[in-house]
């Protein structure tokens, strides 16, 4: 952990969304992480935090841990909780386990609402996602408490599941609590930042439009990333640098 902060402090990022698997020394110690962070300069944007929801409601197990994330986060003014679903095996069943994942989601969301913690859910787009495709977000969108629970697109993986990123955006920017964006070819391949078919100046233009005041968190799922994550990350910092941070400025409008 304290190696991912140093590199996302050298590429010039302010924050960092913290997968809690990664939390490694800091999961026991709020307080720790947060004299880190601020002895960096950096902020915790989101902690994600993973789940199945094999039923309508939560486990015990599930329910434990999303409370203790939901109090690790009282120590980090204005982070999210970020929501994906783990995949399963397959896609059967396909409508009642979305109506599952949904239902916990929004129990969580509320119980995180009321302590002051914003929650927001994240689809993702493998083969056995059960949030993938179009008809699986119309589905998400239909269920989802939005009372207590935001959305966190992901544009790569909307490209992936075979939609126009920018277009899920503008439907959907008045319950936008987060966002990832990662790079992705219209053929579905994962690539570096600017490489891929995802039109990143117009959706950042989308967004400041609209007055988006939340996150934008910067991904990488290429072969590369998992050999020469340092070297993606100040990649990734130069095109954000070169291409998005002048319309965030309002040097350039497009």
């Amino acid at each position: 952990m304290d190696h991912i902060l140093d590199t996302v402090k050298k590429a010039g990022f302010k924050g960092v969304d913290v997968q809690y698997a990664l939390l490694g020394k800091y999961n026991d110690s709020p307080e720790q992480l947060k004299e880190k962070l601020d002895s960096m300069g950096l902020k915790l944007a989101a902690l994600t935090l993973p789940f199945s929801w094999e039923s309508n409601v939560e486990s015990e197990e599930e329910k434990k841990r999303a409370d203790y994330y939901i109090d690790y986060l009282k120590h980090f003014p204005n982070a999210l909780l970020n929501l994906p679903a783990r995949v399963g095996p397959n896609r059967d069943n396909l409508l009642k386990r979305q109506k599952d994942i949904i239902s916990c989601v929004n129990a969580v969301g509320k119980r995180a609402y009321e302590n002051g913690v914003v929650a927001s859910f994240h689809p993702h787009s493998p083969a056995n996602s059960y949030f993938r495709i179009k008809s699986d977000y119309d589905v998400l969108f239909e269920e989802l408490d939005t009372r207590y629970v935001g959305y966190t697109p992901d544009v790569g993986h909307i490209m992936a599941g075979g939609m126009d990123p920018l277009e899920i955006i503008k439907e959907h920017l008045s319950i936008i609590k987060h966002v990832h964006f990662k790079d992705c070819s219209s053929s579905f391949e994962w690539k570096k930042m600017g490489y891929g078919d995802i039109d990143f100046p117009a959706i950042v233009e989308t967004l400041v439009n609209y007055g988006y005041d939340g996150w934008i968190i910067f991904e990488e799922e290429t072969d590369e990333a998992k050999v020469a994550a340092d070297q993606c990350v100040f990649d990734i910092s130069k095109y954000v640098e070169k291409n998005l941070q002048p319309i965030v400025r309002g040097e350039i409008v497009r």
